[in-house]
C-alpha cells in the first residue's frame, strides 16, 4: 500500500520538469539523457535495495516506477523534449510577465546575478552540486528536485533571448567536480583573485575548441559554429576565438557573420594574422579599425591548430 508521502498529489508535484526529476540539464540530448537514467534506474532497482529498510525499499520503488520512467519516456526522444521545452518556456514568459518568476535557492540566486558569459557554467555546476544526492530518501528528492525545478526555470529566464536551446552532449563540468579529495591537501584562493576562475573559463572554452576541430574535419560546419560561439560566450576577450568563429561562419558561406566576428578580433588584437588573412579576402577596410584595437596580443596565432584545419577544409575565393 502507498504511503501518503507518496500520494497522487506528491507526485503531481514533480510531474511538470522531466529534466528535474533525472537531475539533467535542460540542454542534454539524447545519449546525455539515457545515460543518467540508467544510472539512476540502476540506484533505484529493488537488486539494489535488498538491505535497506522498508521506508527505502517504498521510496525507490515509487519514484522509479511513478517519476523517473514516466520522465525519460517523455523526453527520451526529439519531440518530447521540444514539447517539453516548449512548455517550460511559456512558463517562465508567463510568470516573468506575471513578475512571479523569484530565484528562492541560493544557487538560482548566483544563476540569476551571473554575467551572460558564465550562466552555463554556473548553471551546470548548480545542477551536478543538486542531482548528486538527489535519490538518498524522500526528503533530499522532494528538497533537491524542487530545487532543479527552480535552477530550470531560472537558466530558461536567462536565456530567453536565444530562439531555442541548443542540446549539449556532455556537461561543462563533470558529475564528480564537487568531490574534494580526501588526502589531497588544498590551498585557499585570495579573495578578490580571478586566477582559478580565468583557468576553468579558459579550460572550459577549450573543449568547445576540440570539438570545433572535429566538427570542422567532418565538415560539419554549423555544429562547429555552434561550438565556437559557446567558447566565444566563454571568452569574449579572446581574439582568436573571434577568428576561428568567422572562418567557420565563411565556410557556412554566411559572409555577413564572418565579418562581424573577424573585424572583432582584429579589434581585440590588430596583429592577429588569421584575422588579418580573412579581412583581405572579407574586404574589410583595416583603417575603420584603427583606435578599436586593444592590441594586447590576445591568443598567440602561430598558423597552426584550427588555421591549418580550416585552411584544407577550402579555400576562399
Amino acid at each position: 500500500m502507498t504511503s501518503a508521502v507518496f500520494s497522487s498529489d506528491w507526485i503531481k508535484n514533480f510531474s511538470s520538469d522531466p529534466y528535474a526529476v533525472l537531475g539533467v540539464a535542460v540542454t542534454a540530448d539524447e545519449r546525455r539523457i539515457s545515460k543518467r537514467y540508467r544510472q539512476v534506474a540502476k540506484q533505484l532497482h529493488p537488486d539494489q535495495q535488498l538491505n535497506a529498510d522498508d521506508a527505502v525499499r517504498e521510496f525507490a520503488n515509487n519514484v522509479l516506477t511513478r517519476l523517473v520512467n514516466p520522465a525519460y519516456q517523455r523526453i527520451k526522444q526529439d519531440k518530447g523534449r521540444l514539447e517539453t521545452l516548449a512548455t517550460l518556456r511559456f512558463k517562465v514568459r508567463r510568470l516573468s510577465r506575471e513578475q512571479k518568476l523569484v530565484a528562492e535557492g541560493a544557487l538560482a540566486q548566483q544563476l540569476m546575478n551571473a554575467d551572460e558569459a558564465e550562466v552555463d557554467i554556473l548553471y551546470e555546476k548548480a545542477l551536478s552540486e543538486l542531482s548528486e544526492s538527489q535519490y538518498t530518501s524522500a526528503e533530499i528528492f522532494a528538497k533537491q528536485t524542487a530545487a532543479i525545478t527552480e535552477l530550470n526555470l531560472i537558466y530558461l529566464r536567462c536565456k530567453m533571448g536565444d530562439p531555442v536551446i541548443r542540446e549539449k552532449r556532455t556537461g561543462l563540468v563533470s558529475a564528480g567536480a564537487f568531490q574534494q579529495p580526501v588526502t589531497a591537501p588544498t590551498t585557499q584562493t585570495p579573495p578578490g583573485n580571478p586566477v582559478a576562475n580565468e583557468s576553468s573559463q579558459v579550460n572550459y572554452a577549450q573543449r568547445h575548441i576540440s570539438r570545433a576541430k572535429t566538427y570542422i574535419a567532418n565538415k560539419s560546419y554549423p555544429q562547429a559554429i555552434q561550438e565556437l560561439r559557446d567558447a566565444v560566450r566563454i571568452d569574449p576577450s579572446n581574439s582568436d576565438y573571434h577568428a576561428m568563429l568567422g572562418q567557420a561562419y565563411l565556410l557556412q558561406k554566411m559572409v555577413g557573420m564572418a565579418k562581424v566576428h573577424i573585424r572583432q578580433a582584429l579589434k581585440l588584437n590588430a596583429k592577429n594574422t588569421v584575422a588579418l588573412k580573412y579581412a583581405k579576402k572579407l574586404e574589410i577596410n583595416l583603417d575603420e579599425l584603427v583606435g578599436h584595437s586593444k592590441n594586447n596580443g590576445n591568443g598567440k596565432n602561430k598558423g597552426g591548430g584550427l588555421f591549418k584545419l580550416f585552411s584544407r577544409q577550402r579555400s576562399v575565393k
